[in-house]
């Protein structure tokens, strides 16, 4: 398929409790490639096989959570015109400038309707993934380093009117419907959650409607295979990392997954698999009573701290 516009994720800042502790663990235990840190103190990560200079940034607060989510476009012509379509649909966008983020240019940051800061840039230093650009080897070191996750693959997130999201992501961003949740019978089968592709992917972004705003259910981290999946669970254990959910199988999106805490209680991902859906292909629905399956196939299992505890 063609990819213009919206192109894929791009970066998440994370909220650390312990600055050095939440370095340790997502460059050691993870297996993220530390790639710098700025003068505001943030530590940068990449996955192993990203080019891009950064795709996760660890910042230290007072409590853990998100502070923004970005997506990179085609070029600064799709930046300008996004931007465009941002401010028509009636949200006030920043330009953030090139620079205060490291290797990474000019950033246009707006909130969602769920209170989520987004943003969308055009520019990132190419760093490579340490393999060249010629005759390139199929794996190095990096991609053997503890989880040795690829790249950061999507966000969950939860706040309130995701109804506002699905329009403002699919009738201005350019993003597709790819698979839903919808409630109780009884409360007129509203959208509960969402999973947006602006890709072949299964999901890019996903939404789940919340009370509170801006709130973080997971930042996922790809996995190359299922084999994969499950030596990062081997590392969890090895590490006495706390696991929410897995290893299992997603019915949404038929992902293979795990689902673990990090030291501040951030809850991340190690994901594989899913199918590839295009744009003109109807979105699959999940019903409220099916939704266990949905979450953890093998089961059907509602996990309580899966569906009420983020940050």
């Amino acid at each position: 398929m063609a990819m213009t516009g919206v192109l894929r994720p791009g970066h998440a800042q994370l909220r650390v409790l312990d600055l050095e502790v939440s370095r340790k663990f997502y460059r050691d235990v993870v297996g993220l490639v530390e790639t710098g840190t700025d003068a505001q103190g943030r530590v940068y990560f990449k996955g192993c096989d990203e080019r891009d200079h950064n795709s996760i940034l660890l910042r230290q607060a007072d409590s853990a959570g998100v502070d923004f989510v970005g997506y990179k476009v085609l070029d600064r012509a799709s930046l300008d015109d996004l931007e465009r379509g941002v401010r028509e649909f009636g949200i006030k966008t920043e330009r953030i400038a090139a620079g205060e983020m490291l290797e990474t240019g000019e950033r246009v940051r707006f909130q969602l309707p769920t209170g989520h800061l987004f943003e969308l840039y055009a520019e990132k230093k190419h760093v490579g993934n340490g393999l060249g650009q010629v005759n390139p080897r199929p794996w190095g070191p990096s991609f053997e380093h503890g989880m040795a996750p690829t790249r950061f693959d999507h966000c969950l997130l939860y706040g309130p009117n995701i109804a506002a999201n699905k329009k403002l992501f699919t009738e201005v961003l350019g993003f597709y419907l790819v698979e839903r949740v919808i409630g109780p019978k009884e409360a007129g089968e509203p959208e509960i959650a969402i999973f947006l592709s602006c890709s072949h992917k299964t999901h890019d972004i996903a939404f789940v409607e919340h009370p509170e705003p801006g709130k973080l259910h997971h930042v996922s981290l790809r996995m190359p295979s299922w084999e994969r999946v499950l030596r990062a669970g081997d590392i969890m254990g090895m590490n006495n990392v706390p696991i929410d959910i897995g290893p299992t199988r997603h019915g949404v999106t038929r992902g293979e997954t795990i689902y673990a805490w990090d030291p501040s209680g951030n809850r991340f991902e190690t994901f594989c698999g899913g199918y590839e859906p295009y744009p003109d292909g109807e979105p699959l629905t999940w019903t409220f009573d099916e939704f266990g399956h949905g979450l953890d196939y093998p089961t059907g299992k509602l996990h309580e701290s899966f569906l009420g505890i983020v940050t």
